[in-house]
């Protein structure tokens, strides 16, 4: 018999794979960042069809498989249902999803980085205006960086503190930071 994992996750990605299974990147609480797949979803009668959206902060059960993550059911958690209603956010959201893809080394446990992302997406979902939306996005992707330890301790408080006045000198320091990581 095997083990059901069940934790808490964000869908950054999904692609169709079959005649109604899908695969999803999902970057998980406990577990770090996962592929799993669920069989059937696509059909009309999945229960999980319309949960299972990009983006989409849930409760999931897992089961380990030999080479990805199965994915046996899911529900949603009640935060961050209006993420990406509004087409501004969805862009930032988009973008950091891909930062996510890219940066993260694969299931390794980081709660600190997912608590702070539910943060920022949540900070996102609730902005304003386009200026709150920039400085969520900036603030969001400085705290990824600094969990992942491309930035130190010190030098996070700083920026942020800025962030109102800066954000362009400080734009292009996560730009250089990131060209710097050859990924």
């Amino acid at each position: 018999m095997h083990h059901i994992y069940h934790t808490e996750g964000i869908i950054l990605s999904s692609r169709n794979f079959g005649e109604a299974e899908k695969y999803f990147s999902i970057f998980t609480k406990d577990l770090g960042m996962i592929t799993a797949s669920a069989s059937g979803v696509r059909k009309m009668s999945s229960k999980l069809r319309f949960i299972l959206q990009d983006f989409g902060y849930l409760n999931f059960d897992l089961v380990r498989g030999k080479d990805f993550w199965r994915l046996t059911s899911a529900s949603k958690t009640g935060e961050l249902e209006n993420l990406c209603k509004r087409p501004e956010v969805f862009a930032v959201v988009s973008n950091i999803s891909r930062l996510l893809k890219r940066l993260l080394p694969g299931e390794d446990a980081n709660p600190a980085l997912f608590a702070d992302l539910v943060r920022g997406l949540s900070i996102l979902e609730t902005a304003a205006s386009r200026e709150e939306i920039q400085n969520a996005e900036v603030i969001t992707v400085l705290r990824i960086l600094a969990n992942l330890g491309y930035i130190g301790g010190d030098k996070i408080n700083d920026l942020i503190s800025q962030i109102s006045t800066k954000r362009i000198e400080i734009l292009s320091f996560i730009n250089q930071t990131l060209k710097e990581t050859h990924l």
